[in-house]
C-alpha cells in the first residue's frame, strides 16, 4: 500500500515470520499446473498447490512488513506476453501474528491462482514462476515454473476471487478517499473558493420558489460538482489505464515529471504567478447558468471549477498523481469522488439552509495564508518523487542528508512565514498573529526540531518511509560526525577491507558474500569458516544479527577467530549465462545467485532453512553440528567456541 497525500507514505518491506527455521529437503508444497483460455491473445496460467497440514502459503495479499506474499514473474514477461494485474484467488483465511503485529492472509492445505496475461506474439508455449513462502515453526521459501502448452488451453472456469483482496484494496483506497477529502477542504479555505460560498447562496435564494425547491436545487448542485470531477478521475483512468498507471508510479521519469508539476503548482501557491484557465471559458460558462433550471445549475458547478481552477488546480494534480501511484483503476476516480465531496457538502448545506452563512467567518487574508501554507506542503512533497527518480536511478543526488536539509530549509521558511517574519506577494498586512496562525507557526517549528537529529542518524520514526533509507541510501550511515568509540575489537575500516568483503553495518563485522573468495581468505588467515544462509527477507535472521551478534561475548569472536560467508537465498541478482544450470538435487533452474546459495544449502546439507550456520574447516568439513535461530546468547556462544576448539584441534 504504498503514496498518498501530505503524511501517508509507507514504504518499509519486512517480511519473513515465525521462529526457527529448521526445515529439511522436502517443501511442504506440490504444485500442479495448467492452462485456461480467455481469447485468442489471452489466457488463464493455472497453479494449484498442495500444503502440507499446518503450514501456511502467503497471498499476495498479505500486508507489507509481514511474511512474503506470493509474486509472479518470467524470463518470457514483456517478449512473449504481459501479466494482466493480480491473481485470482481461492480463498484464503487471516490470522493475526504476534510477530509481526498484523493480520497476515494465508491458504491452509490447498491454494489455486489464476495469472492473467496478454500474448504480445503468436507462440503456443510459454513458461512462468509463481514465488511465495510457507511457514510453520519455520518458514521456507518456494518457487515453482511452469510450462505451459496454450494449444491445450481448456475454457475458462468460474472462481470466486479471495475475500481478501478487496479487503485489502479497500483498506488503501479508503485511506486514499478520506486523504481527498481533507485535500478537498484545503481547496475550499483558498481564496478562489470560500468566497464564492455567499454568491452561490444568494444566487439559490433568489431563483428558488420554496424552501423544498432552494434544498432540491442545492442537492443537483452538489451532486453536479461530485459528477464534474468523478467524470476526471475517470478520464486519468481511462487514458493511462491500471497497468500503465502501476509502471507509472516505479518510473524514474514519471517521478521526474510530477516534481517538476508539484513544483510549478508550489510556486504558483506561493503567489509567483496564477494557473488559470482562459476567460473565454468561463464566461461562456457563465452564460449559460443564467438559463435556470437544471442546466443552469449544472453550468453553475461547471463555472465553479473553472473559476476556482487556480486555487483547485494545483491540489486536483496532487491528488491525482498520489490516485495514479497507486496502480488501481479506480484510485483516481475514488480520489475525485473524495475531493469534490468536500467541496460540494458545504456549497450544497449553505445553499439548502442559507441561515447558517451567519456562522462563516468573514473572507479576508487568512485565505490567502491558507493557499501560502498548500505551496508550502506541496514544495516539500515534490522532493519525494525527485527521491523516488533518483533512487531509481542510483545516482545518490538526493541522499538521506540532503533529502532531510531540503524539508528542514522548508519547513523552518514555512514557521518564518507564520511568525510573520516573510512576507508573500499577496499577503495582506500582518498588525498581529492569530491564535490559529502561531499555534501553526509552532507545529511547524517543532517539526523542524524533530527532523533535526536526523541529520546525525536518528531514525524519525514518525516519517519513515518518506526520506531515503538510512542504510542503504545515506552519506553517513553511522551518523554525522560519528566517531567509532568501540573497544577496539577487530576495527577495521574500509579501506582494509579484504577483496570482495564488505562490513555489516553497525557492527562494522567483515562479511564475504561469495562461497569461494570467502573461503579462500578464510584459508590465507588460517582462521575457520561460519557459514550463514541467511536472506534479505528474513526476520529470524535478523533477530540474530541484532540482538545476538552484537553481544560483548559473541561480537569478538565473529570479529577475529572466524570468517564470516553470508550467503542470501532469496539474492535475485541474475547469475552469468555460463554460470547457470538445472540443479540434479531438485531439477530446477538455477537463475539467480539466491538459486545457487539456496541449492547449494539443499545439495550440502539436505537444508534449506534459514538462518542455518554451519562452522567448517578448509576442506569443508563441519566442525560440529549446525546452529539454528535461538535467541540464547549463552548456547550460541558455547555452539562457536566448540567449533573454534575443533579448528584448533584439528
Amino acid at each position: 500500500m504504498k503514496k498518498y497525500i501530505g503524511l501517508l507514505l509507507l514504504f518499509v518491506l519486512t517480511f519473513n515470520n515465525l521462529f526457527s527455521q529448521d526445515g529439511g529437503l522436502n517443501e511442504p508444497v506440490t504444485w500442479e499446473t495448467s492452462v485456461e483460455k480467455i481469447n485468442d491473445k489471452e489466457y488463464f496460467l493455472v497453479f494449484k498447490a498442495q500444503i502440507e497440514d499446518k503450514w501456511h502459503l502467503y497471498s499476495q495479499y498479505n500486508p507489507d512488513g509481514a511474511s512474503l506474499p506470493i509474486e509472479f514473474d518470467s524470463e518470457q514477461k514483456d517478449s512473449l506476453f504481459t501479466f494482466v494485474g493480480k491473481a485470482l484467488e481461492s480463498e484464503t483465511h487471516k490470522a493475526f501474528s504476534e510477530t509481526w503485529e498484523k493480520e497476515e492472509t494465508f491458504f491452509s492445505k490447498n491454494a489455486t491462482l489464476k495469472q492473467r496475461i496478454k500474448l504480445l506474439k503468436d507462440v503456443t508455449k510459454v513458461e512462468a514462476t509463481i514465488y511465495g513462502q510457507v511457514c510453520k515453526e519455520s518458514c521456507i521459501q518456494v518457487e515453482h515454473t511452469g510450462k505451459f502448452d496454450l494449444s491445450k488451453a481448456t475454457t475458462v472456469t468460474e472462481m470466486k476471487a479471495s475475500n481478501d483482496e478487496p479487503k485489502e484494496e479497500k483498506k488503501g483506497l479508503w485511506t486514499l478517499f478520506i486523504l481527498s477529502f481533507f485535500a478537498g477542504f484545503a481547496a475550499l479555505l483558498t481564496p478562489c473558493v470560500f468566497p464564492m460560498i455567499p454568491m452561490t447562496v444568494s444566487f439559490f435564494t433568489k431563483q428558488s420558489k420554496n424552501r423544498a425547491q432552494g434544498i432540491r436545487n442545492a442537492i443537483i448542485y452538489g451532486l453536479a460538482i461530485i459528477v464534474l470531477y468523478v467524470l476526471l478521475g475517470v478520464f486519468v483512468s481511462a487514458v493511462f489505464g491500471a497497468d500503465a498507471l502501476n509502471e507509472l508510479s516505479t518510473n524514474p521519469w514519471f517521478n521526474l515529471v510530477f516534481f517538476i508539476i508539484l513544483i510549478i503548482f508550489a510556486v504558483s501557491f506561493l503567489g509567483a504567478f496564477e494557473i488559470m484557465l482562459p476567460n473565454s471559458w468561463a464566461n461562456k460558462v457563465d452564460s449559460q447558468a443564467d438559463r435556470g433550471g437544471i442546466i443552469g445549475i449544472l453550468f453553475m458547478a461547471l463555472a465553479l471549477a473553472i473559476v476556482s481552477f487556480s486555487c483547485t488546480g494545483p491540489i486536483v494534480g496532487s491528488a491525482l498523481v498520489a490516485a495514479a501511484s497507486q496502480g488501481e483503476f479506480i484510485a483516481p476516480i475514488l480520489s475525485m469522488l473524495g475531493f469534490s465531496l468536500a467541496i460540494a457538502l458545504p456549497f450544497a448545506l449553505f445553499a439548502a439552509f442559507p441561515g447558517w452563512l451567519n456562522s462563516l467567518p468573514k473572507s479576508g487574508g487568512w485565505l490567502n495564508t491558507v493557499k501560502v501554507v498548500l505551496g508550502f506542503l506541496e514544495l516539500a512533497l515534490a522532493f519525494k518523487f525527485l527521491s523516488n527518480a533518483d533512487m531509481a536511478w542510483e545516482t545518490h543526488w538526493i541522499d538521506r542528508e540532503v533529502f532531510l536539509a531540503i524539508w528542514i530549509a522548508v519547513f523552518g521558511t514555512l514557521a518564518f512565514y507564520l511568525f510573520g517574519k516573510i512576507q508573500l506577494p499577496h499577503d495582506s498586512p500582518l498588525k498581529h498573529l492569530s491564535v490559529g496562525r502561531l499555534l501553526l507557526g509552532i507545529l511547524s517549528l517543532t517539526f523542524v526540531i524533530y527532523l533535526l537529529p536526523g541529520m546525525w542518524g536518528a531514525p524519525l520514526k514518525l516519517i519513515s518511509g518518506l526520506p531515503p533509507s538510512i542504510s542503504k541510501y545515506s552519506e553517513s550511515p553511522y551518523g554525522v560526525g560519528y566517531q567509532k568509540l568501540g573497544s577496539g575489537i577487530g576495527s577495521v575500516s574500509h579501506k582494509d577491507l579484504p577483496e570482495g568483503a564488505h562490513l555489516m553495518k553497525p557492527n562494522d563485522i567483515i562479511s564475504f558474500e561469495d562461497y569461494d573468495i570467502g573461503l579462500a581468505y578464510a584459508k590465507k588467515v588460517g582462521k575457520p569458516v561460519l557459514l550463514d544462509f541467511t536472506g534479505n527477507n528474513c526476520a529470524n535472521c535478523r533477530r540474530m544479527e541484532e540482538n545476538v551478534w552484537p553481544d560483548e561475548s559473541i561480537l569478538p569472536i565473529l570479529k577475529n577467530e572466524v570468517v564470516l560467508i553470508s550467503l542470501y537465498i532469496d539474492d535475485k541478482k541474475p547469475l552469468p549465462k555460463e554460470q547457470r544450470y538445472v540443479s540434479k538435487e531438485t531439477g530446477k533452474k538455477i537463475k539467480t545467485y539466491g538459486n545457487k546459495w539456496s541449492d547449494f544449502q539443499i545439495t550440502k546439507y539436505k537444508a534449506n532453512a534459514q538462518p542455518y550456520y554451519v562452522l567448517i574447516d578448509h576442506d569443508e568439513n563441519n566442525l560440529n553440528k549446525f546452529a539454528k535461530y535461538d535467541p540464547d546468547i549463552e548456547l550460541y556462544h558455547n555452539w562457536l567456541k566448540d567449533g573454534i576448539a575443533a579448528f584448533k584441534n584439528k
